[in-house]
């Protein structure tokens, strides 16, 4: 069986995606940006950026039936690799008992510019 999370963004119908997927034991929560009713927050800030798509995601894998500790994968996709310490703080924060595989990687651009973060993570149930 297979459950559908919403993020509610205007995004989610044109693209035809979702926040997050389960199905059986497995949750992949999408590529989750720094939006909050269609508008990037923390503009300029790539910690509080970070920390709020984590929280964004986390609230998903917990509407899909999962915990945090069921984290096993997350990526970290940055606008410029420089910023990577503050990203990492801010994933500290959330996973430093976890310890998920975790990989920080510089993308070329998002669809909002003033992105300068978005997040992506796999869970497994335990």
């Amino acid at each position: 069986m297979k459950k559908i999370v919403s993020s509610g963004s205007h995004l989610e119908g044109p693209i035809g995606f979702s926040r997050a997927c389960r199905i059986g034991d497995h949750i992949a929560v999408a590529g989750t940006a720094p939006m909050k009713d269609g508008e990037t927050v923390f503009e300029g800030d790539v910690y509080n950026q970070t920390k709020y798509c984590l929280e964004l995601s986390t609230r998903a894998i917990e509407e899909a039936g999962g915990s945090i500790e069921d984290v096993i994968r997350t990526r970290i996709l940055l606008i410029d690799i420089e910023g990577w310490e503050d990203a990492a703080k801010a994933h500290g924060e959330f996973f430093s008992d976890i310890k998920p595989a975790c990989t920080f990687v510089e993308v070329k651009g998002f669809i909002d510019p003033d992105w300068l973060v978005e997040t992506e993570i796999d869970c497994v149930l335990s």
